[in-house]
């Protein structure tokens, strides 16, 4: 027996086996596995380079998983609106999405590629595999690169793809394969007596090969386990556990007892950590370790210095409690938060390097190469900081451990860079952020807005019954000095503030409200310091932040 290439046309596709004829002649009927055979192999053989991605990408982090680095391109190269359309529909779980999209493709595409290979179309299966091996090593030549090492867990991971493939696929066409044998001095005893012995050689073939498959994608999501394990917790938990953060030099003012209505329901007057909004464009969390982490300040300065993340904690530190908004924060939504900041002046460290006078922007740079920035003019006292600590511990990984950008009274998508390498002094018409030519503006002040966090909206209330309507309001760097609520069309009603703490932070407002039975419309407005109130105009999100009123409906009953 031997393994043939395709059948001719009109032979037999099934599972027949040859049988023996009266004049001695083994009569065999040439087959091929049926599909779902090659669609397993295809799927383990898949399953199995991308778990030895995954696990290169755990072993070491300037590597990045076949998976991700795709995801990362598709996401740099899909058109604004696609992007606006993901977000709206799928909100945080866009990336879960994106990753899952990119699977289900590879999938398809794995189910072809070892159809092609049970088949004996081996310069095809091959072609296959090695166009997926290409896309990710030109992929994880992208932004945030590593240079041309970055390719080595696609390309390592197509070689093992390759391999399990032919494994598989050749021991599944010895299970479903039959090649005639043909002899007229065999008697019909002997003929049907071959044709036994083959059947039980194929039926031992067959589950040998159940149980290759089956091995190997046990195996696959063993190691895929241990690599995205790697990548998302083993490193950053073990050095965060070895920081211990210093104490600031300026500590952040108390926070009033007052700042905090006490309304159940409210957003409380700073985020804990694990409630903080995440927005980035990493499909994957960085994880970096800080013995091979460095913070580069270079561009238009006098003096590009490199600085280790013990030379960063061992500068002076300053502690403030700020509010930070993305700017796809729709109105009323909840991408925005604050915390209590740990880290050092971005002024002085700037000042130290020697900002040539031509330079206007400030760009930050993640160690996945996202970047964002900023006006220098922004460097005017307000406390922009090189961040190492959040609420009193060291920045968690999603947070961007070991070190980040906070600017207050602009978005993020400008200046709050994560997983921070780099700091880059630059020209506006030298060089642009990741989100500025992909439609969004190069001024990003954080607008007024306001959010009715209770009643939620469409809630049912028992008419009657004293109800309070609350939530928080921020003008960031200019200050919320009131807040007023409307029910239905009646007037516009002062709310109750919160003790005013910085120009930095939100503040929360109350209104006691007794609902009457039947329908409600419970709209909110705020006003900052300037005596500018929120505007009713509805705006989307881009290119600078959206506009409009927070209005819930609610019924009393």
């Amino acid at each position: 027996m031997f393994h043939p290439e395709d059948p001719p046309e009109g032979s037999d596709t099934g599972t027949g086996i040859g049988t023996g004829t009266g004049d001695g002649t083994a009569v065999g009927t040439a087959t091929r596995p049926p599909a779902w055979v090659g669609a397993i192999c295809g799927i383990v053989s898949a399953a199995a380079g991308l778990a030895v991605g995954e696990l290169l990408a755990g072993l070491w982090s300037s590597w990045r998983s076949p998976v991700v680095v795709v995801g990362d391109r598709v996401v740099d190269l899909v058109p604004p609106a696609v992007k606006s359309w993901a977000i709206d529909t799928f909100g945080t779980s866009d990336k879960a999405v994106l990753l899952a999209g990119t699977l289900v493709i590879l999938s398809a595409v794995a189910v072809v590629v070892g159809v092609w290979a049970t088949r004996g179309r081996w310069w095809a299966a091959w072609s296959g595999v090695a166009a997926f091996a290409l896309v990710g090593a030109v992929s994880s030549l992208g932004r945030g690169s590593a240079g041309a090492v970055a390719v080595v867990p696609s390309i390592v991971g197509g070689a093992v793809t390759a391999a399990v493939l032919w494994w598989t696929a050749t021991v599944a066409r010895r299970g479903w394969v039959d090649e005639p044998e043909r002899s007229a001095a065999l008697t019909p005893a002997v003929a049907d007596d071959r044709v036994v012995s083959m059947r039980a050689l194929q039926a031992d073939s067959r589950r040998r090969f159940l149980g290759v498959a089956a091995g190997v994608g046990a195996a696959s999501v063993a190691v895929a386990g241990a690599g995205r394990w790697m990548q998302r917790q083993a490193a950053v938990t073990v050095e965060r556990l070895r920081v211990l953060l210093p104490a600031p030099v300026s500590p952040a003012p108390p926070v009033p007892a007052a700042a905090s209505l006490d309304v159940p329901g409210v957003a409380p007057f700073v985020t804990p950590t694990e409630d903080f909004y995440r927005i980035d464009t990493a499909l994957v969390v960085p994880q970096v370790r800080t013995d091979d982490w460095t913070l580069r300040i270079t561009g238009r300065v006098d003096r590009p210095v490199t600085i280790t993340y013990e030379q960063l904690l061992a500068r002076p530190m300053i502690e403030r409690i700020v509010t930070i908004a993305c700017v796809s924060n729709e109105v009323g939504g909840d991408l925005i938060g604050t915390a209590r900041w740990l880290g050092c002046r971005l002024d002085d460290l700037l000042d130290e390097s020697g900002v040539q006078p031509e330079a206007d922007q400030v760009v930050g740079v993640s160690v996945d190469g996202f970047t964002a920035g900023f006006p220098t003019a922004l460097l005017d006292g307000r406390d922009a900081m090189v961040v190492v600590g959040m609420n009193g511990e060291p920045l968690t990984a999603k947070h961007g451990f070991p070190a980040r950008l906070v600017v207050p009274g602009v978005y993020g998508y400008v200046s709050a860079t994560k997983w921070l390498s780099e700091i880059r002094l630059t020209r506006f018409d030298e060089f642009e952020g990741y989100w500025i030519p992909r439609g969004w503006a190069v001024e990003a002040p954080i607008l007024t807005q306001s959010r009715i966090d209770v009643p939620r909206s469409g809630a049912r209330l028992t008419a009657g019954e004293a109800t309070p309507i609350a939530g928080v309001a921020w003008a960031v760097l200019r200050e919320v000095t009131r807040v007023e609520v409307q029910v239905d069309d009646g007037p516009w009603q002062d709310a109750e503030l919160g003790e005013a703490y910085e120009r930095t932070t939100w503040r929360q407002w109350v209104l006691p409200w007794t609902p009457t039975p039947g329908e409600h419309t419970i709209r909110v407005r705020a006003t900052d310091s300037d005596g500018i109130p929120q505007t009713s105009e509805v705006t989307d999100v881009a290119p600078d932040g959206a506009r409009g009123w927070h209005t819930v409906p609610v019924v009393a009953t």
